[in-house]
């Protein structure tokens, strides 16, 4: 093993009302990071599937994000005429048609609907149709799928039918947040690990984190994991607005998302789901899979301050990074792309920034975009796309642009790739989660070397 070193604590002090001191040690710093060798425990990617605001194929969402395309626009779903924001990143023309069966499809929230695409289309990518998977053992298959909210258009429906007292109406196993695990499960009939984790915003990398342990213990072979939300409804727009989290920049939809840009006023909601085969290489050179990109490790934290903002001295954030590129075996020089967090929120965008900072001291050759300039944030299904993302700027070697890069704030001295795609071969790239109620959630990925 390689040698570690630890620093000693030191005193934090909280920045919220009642400030508190918290002791806190800083991350054991490895000399000689190593990566994985054995071919059991190694993580590789071999599927990819997505339901987004630009449709359901990942070659055309990809393209769409490196031409600098806007998903966000104003909502026709419902009567917004009295809510003070209009606009949301708001799927349309979403079709399940020869994947989901007419019985189940008339049942279920458009939550599950996207899981349940995305994920046969996952699986799909990667070469396991009913054909193969028949002839494979399948309590070595395990399903997490993770969702912020849920079917919480099936309990809003709920709640309605209950006050109206039509009971026998209820459809109560439907919108609890296991469903969307569970129906993949059953359709494909995997008898390995299956549940879900909601930790809000960073429910897909919790889940990446959770499926590649699993992995590495044995416990399975392969694993479908990903993340899912339909929140673009009535409630979650009022919520949110609630809150003031949301951008209410009505007149102009595309501009509204602007990371890390001065004139950011909030976050665009949105919705979707992604999912990914996550299969140990031994698996899949043995069944002569293709292998997409590699898994190299990942981390989760808490800030432990707040249930809605960051801690201004980012040491949640910093210590999640760190320890995920420890559980990787990467050292921070290697990373030379981060697809960031960066919600357009005022301070989420800073405080994830400034954390960066600490671990990268050198950022000149780091690139840093934010995918929700584009697609807005679709709560815990927005890890799952940016995943995809990832792994896409990994195999093309393009970066798309951060759009609305106007007036970017000062402390932001990391190249955010401003509203124009970049040619970019990368080393080792991250992505960042963190979710309200300060969960924190790194997963690393790289180019596969055999």
């Amino acid at each position: 093993m390689a040698s570690l070193k630890y620093k000693p604590y030191r005193t934090i002090c909280s920045s919220n009302q009642n400030q508190r001191e918290v002791r806190a040690m800083a991350s054991p710093t490895i000399s000689t990071p190593k990566r994985e060798k054995d071919p059991k425990k190694r993580v590789v990617i071999t599927g990819m599937g997505l339901v987004s605001v630009f449709g359901n194929d990942i070659d055309t969402f990809y393209n769409k994000l490196l031409n600098g395309e806007s998903g966000i626009s104003l909502i026709d779903k419902f009567d917004t005429s009295n809510y003070p924001v209009r606009i949301a990143g708001q799927i349309r023309n979403f079709s399940s048609e020869g994947y989901i069966n007419k019985e189940i499809e008339q049942s279920i929230d458009d939550c599950w609907r996207y899981c349940l695409v995305a994920a046969k289309r996952a699986l799909e990518n990667a070469n396991l149709g009913p054909e193969v998977l028949k002839n494979m053992d399948r309590s070595k298959i395990g399903t997490i799928v993770g969702t912020g909210s849920g079917g919480v258009t099936t309990l809003c429906n709920a709640i309605d039918v209950y006050v109206q007292q039509k009971y026998m109406k209820v459809l109560s196993p439907h919108f609890q947040a296991n469903v969307g695990s569970a129906l993949i499960a059953i359709d494909a009939g995997f008898m390995g690990p299956n549940y879900s984790i909601s930790t809000a915003c960073s429910t897909a990398n919790y889940c990446f984190y959770a499926a590649a342990n699993h992995i590495r213990r044995g416990e399975a072979e392969i694993m479908v994991v990903g993340a899912t939300d339909a929140g673009v409804i009535p409630s979650g727009i009022c919520g949110f607005a609630a809150c003031k989290a949301l951008s209410n920049r009505n007149d102009e939809p595309h501009k509204a998302s602007r990371p890390w840009d001065k004139d950011r006023d909030g976050f665009v909601l949105s919705e979707g789901s992604g999912v990914l085969v996550m299969e140990s290489l031994e698996h899949a050179t043995k069944r002569g899979a293709r292998i997409i990109a590699e898994y190299l490790g990942g981390a989760i934290t808490c800030d432990a301050h707040h249930l809605t903002e960051p801690r201004s001295d980012g040491l949640g954030v910093t210590a999640c990074i760190t320890k995920s590129l420890e559980n990787a075996g990467v050292s921070p020089e290697e990373v030379n792309y981060l697809n960031a967090h960066a919600t357009s929120t005022h301070s989420g965008d800073l405080a994830e920034v400034n954390a960066i900072k600490k671990v990268f001291k050198d950022t000149s050759e780091m690139k840093m975009n934010a995918t929700k300039s584009m697609i807005g944030h679709a709560i815990g299904a927005a890890g799952a796309l940016e995943a995809i993302v990832t792994i896409k700027a990994i195999t093309s070697g393009w970066l798309h642009p951060t759009l609305n890069q106007y007036n970017v704030e000062p402390e932001v001295t990391i190249d955010t790739i401003p509203n124009r795609k970049i040619k970019h071969d990368i080393n080792v790239a991250i992505s960042n989660s963190f979710g309200f109620g300060g969960q924190n959630a790194v997963v690393v990925f790289a180019p596969f070397t055999p």
